[in-house]
């Protein structure tokens, strides 16, 4: 999961073409994000673990899997295609299935969601900057 996520992230680099966008203010440090992910990575693997040994199959492993894709999504639309608005589309769907997971999980294994509720918060955050910087340029 941690790997998968660095991999995507490495071959995947903001570079010059997001360097020359306008961004807002609130626009973190880029040495934030990579250790953000790692600690985001490891609690997606351990609700999604902890989910997989409940329930190995169903409606909350796929909302679990379904975040997953778009998270992996997100990078190579947005930094290597340089498609801003679908980038921000698959942000938006990816903060849905999050939430979805947290609800779903809520009773049926609290930590599972908790685990999520820092990620939810980060993407909202991402999703909030996605869309400023597609507004801005």
């Amino acid at each position: 999961m941690v790997g998968g996520g660095w991999i995507i992230g490495a071959s995947n680099m903001p570079g010059a073409w997001y360097g020359s966008l306008n961004k807002p203010w609130f626009t973190p440090p880029g040495w934030l994000f990579p250790i953000a992910w790692t600690v985001l990575y490891i609690m997606i693997a351990v609700a999604g673990w902890r989910t997989y040994e409940r329930v190995v199959s169903g409606a909350v492993m796929q909302v679990w899997w379904g975040q997953l894709v778009l998270n992996f999504a997100w990078s190579p639309v947005f930094f290597t295609a340089h498609l801003m608005w679908p980038a921000f589309a698959i942000i938006a769907s990816m903060f849905v299935l999050i939430v979805t997971f947290i609800v779903m999980q809520w009773r049926a294994d609290r930590i599972a969601a908790l685990l999520f509720v820092p990620y939810a918060c980060w993407v909202a955050f991402a999703s909030v900057l996605n869309l400023s910087v597609n507004v801005l340029n």
